[in-house]
């Protein structure tokens, strides 16, 4: 355990840091240093994250309930502690998208989620998330008071792409992804709502179609009616 603990202490040490870098920077350094100190001297990571690797972090992040940042006393939760445990251990693209597309263990895609958040390229960020944006699972997220709320995952995932403060994290601001498209770094999405959209559309067309088809009939037959009116009273006054 203490080994444990020198490694992070060596990691988040600002003094002549050489190791490897996530944005420019010491990739601890993507959590702010009053979290990354709850962190540290947290039960959960100085009893939990004890030696943990790519794969065992996995089970441990299988076990997971909840989603959150810190709550009460500031108190770092589980899972904002295996996110730093993952940027200490900067585990291979691969492995981060395995835990992702993975469909057994949603709080581990929600981890590898918000992973992917701080530490890829913006471009890439959309493309790897964007698919997210369908899935409906639900997850229990822990308040800050302590308290619990009902979140869905395309609704986490959403957050991470559009909110600058996620989970008591301040996330590096995204281009948006119209830029990123005109600069030819993403195609255009296709929203997967399209073609019920589009057959939304061809109702309200054919409705609307159907009202004026309706109203021009009518306002013919009113015509008709009062060239009727008007040739009887000429026929009256003929006679």
């Amino acid at each position: 355990m203490a080994s444990h603990q020198t490694d992070a202490k060596r990691m988040l040490d600002e003094r002549g840091y050489t190791g490897p870098t996530i944005h420019n920077t010491n990739p601890l350094h993507l959590l702010e240093k009053p979290v990354r100190d709850r962190i540290t001297e947290s039960y959960y990571w100085k009893e939990q994250c004890f030696a943990l690797n790519a794969a065992t972090l996995c089970d441990k992040a299988a076990q997971l309930t909840y989603i959150g940042g810190t709550y009460g006393q500031q108190k770092p939760t589980p899972f904002l502690c295996l996110l730093f445990k993952l940027l200490q251990l900067l585990p291979e693209k691969e492995i981060i998208l395995l835990y992702l597309r993975q469909r057994e263990f949603k709080y581990l895609t929600a981890l590898a989620a918000f992973y992917v958040r701080l530490t890829f390229e913006s471009a890439e960020v959309y493309r790897v998330l964007e698919p997210l944006l369908g899935d409906w699972r639900k997850l229990r997220r822990r308040t800050r008071e302590g308290g619990w709320r009902l979140v869905w995952m395309d609704q986490f995932v959403d957050d991470l792409l559009v909110k600058d403060r996620v989970c008591a994290t301040s996330l590096r601001k995204l281009p948006s992804r119209m830029v990123l498209e005109d600069l030819g770094q993403l195609e255009v999405r296709a929203s997967p709502l399209g073609e019920e959209i589009e057959e939304i559309d061809r109702e309200e067309e054919e409705e609307e179609e159907g009202r004026s088809r309706g109203s021009g009939e009518a306002e013919v037959e009113e015509v008709n009616g009062n060239e009727h009116v008007v040739n009887g009273e000429r026929s009256d006054v003929s006679d």
